[in-house]
């Protein structure tokens, strides 16, 4: 049997399983058993976590669905787009994701499994396991103090591999370049509602499994002064060199965002700053440092109660190819987008946007010539439950 349909079929099977066990779980052991119906999604997973402590297990059931049309000035290559994540196909419809996902909650434990299938999986997660998005268990070792382990998504960079969780339908070239998932250990303290400290230790920056005895170290700093306000700050620190490698590449990655949510208005903006040793190409023996930095700005109104209008301004700069390897951008690709967004239902989203990218030297591949700039029109259809 297809591995990927085991997973899938054993995933259904279990939320079957589950919902038919409700009233007589609820009977035993008070718990809850319940749709997944959260429709504030945006920023979701870069928010501060103040859920409230409970005595009362809770286990959440989601599924969720991305769908998209994508038309590029840029020819596809090996089936995908350059840069590509979200709608990474092009002129053509496709599937950013389907996924399902179990949570669960109690006063001293916490679990999440989450499968996902689509484009999005297959243009950015590891072959071997791009069905899991997200495994991970965590338990409360004392008051306020968590640690969790497994596979997580990323909290490096604003924007989510979850679209429904942007305000845009792409994702900027600032995030596209940061990983999109760890794996390893999380130490989280909460130490007031409104601060959160985080020490961290991962097997590699942009893969699952270890590609070397050196583990990947860093820590994360949440503030959230109210309601409408969050500051991230993020650092981390790696060699993934293999450990034959006589030259070493230890990275240092500085990531901070802040995101704004009032009335009619959701802001973000991010800035990155990274350095890497023994990686400068223009230095023939290859013992310089190298560095990169890249920033983005993103703003929605919600003009109407059903319809928001929204832009992005993007910055990305790796001229020694640090984090985007490949890419050959050189010193500098800028872009900007602007969308509107339909909201139908809570739980139903419709959006149309355009981007612009420009770099600063020829890298887009259209008609079989290279161009130094793309324009990208998506058109994207998301629901959830």
């Amino acid at each position: 049997m297809d591995i990927r349909k085991f997973y899938i079929a054993c995933a259904l099977l279990s939320a079957n399983f589950l919902m038919s066990q409700n009233d007589s779980l609820e009977r035993k052991s008070q718990s809850i058993i319940q749709l997944n119906s959260d429709t504030a999604v945006l920023f979701q997973h870069k928010r501060k976590d103040n859920s409230k402590e409970t005595n009362q297990p809770k286990l959440e059931i989601g599924a969720y669905l991305s769908t998209y049309y994508g038309l590029y000035t840029e020819d596809e290559q090996i089936g995908f787009v350059k840069h590509p994540t979200m709608a990474a196909r092009n002129n053509q419809f496709g599937l950013n994701m389907a996924m399902i996902s179990l949570a669960y909650q109690s006063k001293t434990l916490r679990s999440t499994l989450s499968f996902h299938y689509g484009d999005i999986a297959e243009s950015t997660w590891p072959a071997k396991y791009n069905l899991i998005q997200e495994a991970n268990a965590g338990v409360e070792l004392r008051k306020k103090l968590w640690l969790d382990v497994g596979i997580f998504r990323s909290h490096i960079g604003l924007e989510s591999t979850q679209p429904r969780e942007n305000i845009t339908s792409s994702m900027s070239l600032a995030n596209v370049y940061e990983p999109y998932f760890f794996s390893g250990a999380k130490l989280t303290y909460n130490l007031t509602s409104k601060l959160s400290l985080q020490l961290n230790a991962f097997n590699s920056f942009s893969s699952i499994v270890e590609t070397n005895k050196n583990k990947l170290i860093g820590s994360t700093i949440i503030y959230s002064p109210n309601k409408a306000i969050t500051f991230t700050y993020n650092f981390i620190t790696g060699d993934d060199t293999p450990d034959g490698s006589k030259i070493k590449r230890q990275r240092f990655y500085n990531n901070f965002y802040l995101t704004y949510q009032k009335k009619k208005w959701s802001v973000g903006a991010e800035f990155n700053f990274g350095a890497q040793n023994n990686s400068k190409k223009m230095d023939s023996i290859n013992l310089s440092t190298a560095f990169m930095n890249s920033s983005l700005v993103v703003v929605k109104h919600q003009t109407f109660e059903k319809v928001g209008f929204y832009g992005r301004l993007e910055w990305f700069s790796d001229m020694d190819e640090m984090i985007s390897s490949g890419s050959k951008m050189g010193k500098y690709t800028w872009g900007t987008t602007c969308g509107v967004e339909y909201k139908p239902l809570k739980n139903v989203a419709m959006s149309i946007e355009g981007r612009y990218l420009k770099s600063d030297k020829p890298n887009f591949i259209y008609n079989n010539s290279l161009r130094d700039n793309r324009i990208e029109g998506v058109f994207c259809l998301d629901v959830w439950f």
